[in-house]
């Protein structure tokens, strides 16, 4: 650029323009020289030579493009560390690909779980069930309904037990288990969670406000009175099933003075359950004690009797994953798994500040089933969506 400079400078341009005035002299009478072009014609080389200098970046740019190239580079590598660190603050969900849906392999895979395991069981108690004839039940509450069943049969008489057609017409039901847990925070997996075919949530996790994380499409709910204190239509959609999990008698007494409003129960509860609950019967289910049995003994190794003062049981959520193991043909999960035992400070859930002291004298093992839910994840009968 510097010799083309010195070129110009030095009369390189003159030179070129006295040689082609000559050579129109020289044409005489035939006048200008057909294609020859004025000094200033936009298609003179020195024309375009100069323009090419006036609209060339200058050099001294490139350094500080640099600069910002380092910059955001730093940046990067810090988020990065960061993330690393504190597995809360940032993170970065793998790019989505849909998986093609095989009927039956959670059926299969389940199988490998359970043992003998058959799925002519129904998802929800029906009515039939405890009025034409008396379906007696080996245990009490939560393995069965031994001793309940009065109070079963008046709150079956008042809600319903069928499958929406739109679930049940799908060739390959695809479902995902949405788990409460503090790593669904940031994880920005609300879309990707809305495209599923069924949406099961858990207790009273709320969906409003958090809809990038968590979506906001929600199939089933998993409840029990305790955990009810949740808006029914503010965090549900219109045909989301409402499923009472019953982990004993005073459950069913609940939902009953809650849906036929009676006079309201206060008393046997661990928790105060909400006095007014505006909710439609009709999206209530009764979700069948077979389940609890199912992950209590093949996926905890419980035994069927225990005291009632240690009395130990499953959580919501390996109860919705096995259901889903029961009724979907894919089954994801998101947001399972607690922190590290000696993390005292890390939040076990997403929307709220509480820790794992609060699961002291829950009558959980967590760590049994951080051990069930891996033991899923190596056989492929589930696919976390988020890590474990």
């Amino acid at each position: 650029m510097k010799g083309f400079t010195e070129w110009k400078s030095g009369g390189g341009c003159r030179q070129l323009q006295r040689e082609r005035f000559q050579r129109k002299n020289e044409g005489g009478s035939r006048g200008v020289a057909r294609g020859s072009r004025d000094a200033s014609s936009p298609q003179e080389p020195c024309y375009l030579l100069r323009n090419m200098i006036s609209k060339s970046p200058p050099l001294r740019m490139c350094p500080a493009g640099w600069k910002l190239l380092a910059m955001l580079a730093l940046v990067l590598v810090v988020m990065v560390w960061y993330s690393i660190s504190r597995e809360d603050s940032f993170y970065f969900p793998v790019p989505e690909k849909k998986e093609p849906c095989l009927q039956g392999e959670a059926e299969m895979k389940a199988s490998k779980l359970f043992g003998n395991y058959s799925r002519d069981q129904p998802i929800f108690l029906q009515l039939k069930d405890y009025f034409w004839v008396k379906t007696l039940s080996a245990y009490e509450l939560p393995y069965g309904t031994k001793g309940s069943e009065d109070l079963l049969l008046r709150v079956l008489a008042i809600t319903s037990y069928s499958i929406p057609e739109s679930i049940q017409s799908l060739k390959c039901r695809r479902c995902v288990v949405v788990g409460n847990g503090h790593r669904l925070r940031n994880s920005s997996l609300g879309d990707a969670i809305n495209k599923y075919d069924m949406v099961i949530r858990l207790n009273n996790a709320p969906v409003a406000g958090y809809e990038g994380d968590v979506g906001s499409k929600t199939t089933m709910r998993l409840f029990y009175p305790e955990s009810a204190h949740f808006n029914p239509k503010v965090e549900n959609n219109p045909d989301t099933l409402l499923v009472l999990v019953a982990f004993k008698a005073m459950d069913f007494h609940w939902i009953e003075t809650i849906l036929s409003d009676k006079k309201r129960v206060r008393k046997g509860f661990w928790k105060q359950p909400p006095l007014i609950w505006d909710v439609n019967p009709k999206q209530i289910r009764i979700l069948n004690p077979f389940f609890m049995e199912i992950a209590a003994d093949k996926l905890l190794r419980l035994p069927m009797q225990q005291p009632r003062k240690i009395k130990q049981k499953p959580t919501t959520g390996l109860l919705a994953i096995t259901l889903a193991l029961h009724l979907c043909d894919m089954v994801h999960i998101a947001g399972f798994g607690y922190p590290d035992a000696h993390n005292r400070k890390q939040t076990i859930h997403y929307y709220e500040q509480i820790t794992l002291k609060s699961m002291v004298g829950s009558g959980h093992n967590v760590s049994q089933e951080a051990l069930a839910i891996k033991r899923m994840l190596e056989l492929g009968a589930v696919k976390n969506l988020t890590y474990f």
